[in-house]
């Protein structure tokens, strides 16, 4: 498969909606920009995890073991479900426009939700997978593509969900996101707890 059509591929995917999406959305409109940007850094971090047991070859062995995958599966599962009760449950906490250069964040918090958010879906660690099956020669045993090919998705990740997290904090959108900022919330919440259920249910 083609650099070029790997990078396309990686475009697609990375800006496809899913749960990393949601959280730093969810992140954003309630926390401020710095909160939805540390999000994404989480998820950038996650995905040189994934990089780095692909290449190590643990990810085949982990999609090979029944039992190890369905741990990773339950645990991502329980993971966003728990975060999709929590925004639902707290969607009317707080309704007040949120500045985006606030700095009363605890960044820690932010960074480990995206970092887990990402690390505990199974189907990333799949996707890594094979698309690294396809960017690593076995007979040259060239790793130098795979590696280009994981900083360049580490990079579209933490860009877009950057990008993500400004554009829902620009103060354009506050004012229409704090008419809707309960429904919104309920509605990410419900979205995260959707994921999950689904990564459970789904064999």
């Amino acid at each position: 498969m083609e650099f070029i059509s790997l990078a396309v591929l990686g475009v697609l995917i990375v800006i496809s909606p899913g749960a990393d999406f949601v959280l730093v959305l969810k992140n954003s409109i309630n926390h401020g920009r710095k909160a939805g940007i540390w999000t994404a850094i989480g998820v950038s971090l996650a995905i040189c995890i994934h990089i780095a047991y692909s290449l190590l070859g643990i990810s085949y062995l982990i999609a090979q073991n029944e039992v190890l995958f369905s741990l990773v599966r339950y645990a991502g599962s329980a993971y966003l479900i728990y975060l999709g009760l929590k925004g639902i449950f707290s969607s009317g906490a707080q309704i007040t426009s949120v500045k985006a250069d606030a700095t009363d964040i605890n960044t820690v918090q932010y960074l480990a939700q995206g970092f887990l958010c990402n690390l505990l879906n199974p189907k990333t660690m799949l996707f890594f997978l094979s698309i690294f099956s396809q960017v690593i020669s076995p007979d040259a045993g060239d790793y130098h593509p795979a590696v280009i090919y994981g900083l360049y998705m580490v990079l579209l990740h933490g860009l877009w969900f950057c990008i993500v997290a400004m554009l829902f904090t620009s103060n354009a959108l506050q004012a229409r996101l704090l008419k809707m900022k309960q429904r919104l919330n309920q509605a990410c919440g419900a979205g995260l707890l959707a994921f999950g259920a689904l990564l459970a249910i789904k064999s």
